[in-house]
């Protein structure tokens, strides 16, 4: 799968990175939501790996938005990795559009089995496009 990371923190965005290249994933990780969001239009991933605090003009919620609106992106699974635990963010990232909200510090073999079952229902899903 083609995996795409978004996060701004070098050390996380390496180490979320390492963990899922070593299940054998293709994998993009990017900094900002800007080159994220050129990216997946350009060629669409199979899941996002979204942080929400991020540098410049689009935060985490904001691409979210941005992927749902595209045709393109509509339908590619958008997973939140925040350290913002409050409801209130969590409530605005599933309104935005997120298939799935981890709180920092998140369990690696959580983030992993949630990837394998969006691979199991590409899968098992007809290729409409």
């Amino acid at each position: 799968m083609r995996i795409l990371i978004v996060e701004d923190s070098d050390a996380i965005r390496r180490m979320i990175e390492a963990l899922v290249k070593a299940r054998g994933h293709d994998v993009i990780a990017v900094p900002t939501g800007t080159k994220a969001l050129d990216l997946a239009f350009e060629t669409p991933p199979d899941v996002v790996l979204l942080d929400l605090n991020l540098p410049g003009s689009y935060d985490g919620f904001e691409v979210c938005r941005r992927l749902r609106a595209n045709a393109l992106t509509r339908s590619v699974p958008v997973v939140i990795i925040t350290a913002m635990a409050d409801g209130d963010s969590k409530r605005k990232a599933l309104e935005a559009g997120a298939s799935a909200y981890y709180t920092k510090p998140f369990s690696p073999t959580a983030l992993l089995k949630e990837i394998d079952s969006f691979r199991r229902r590409q899968k098992s899903s007809p290729d409409l496009g």
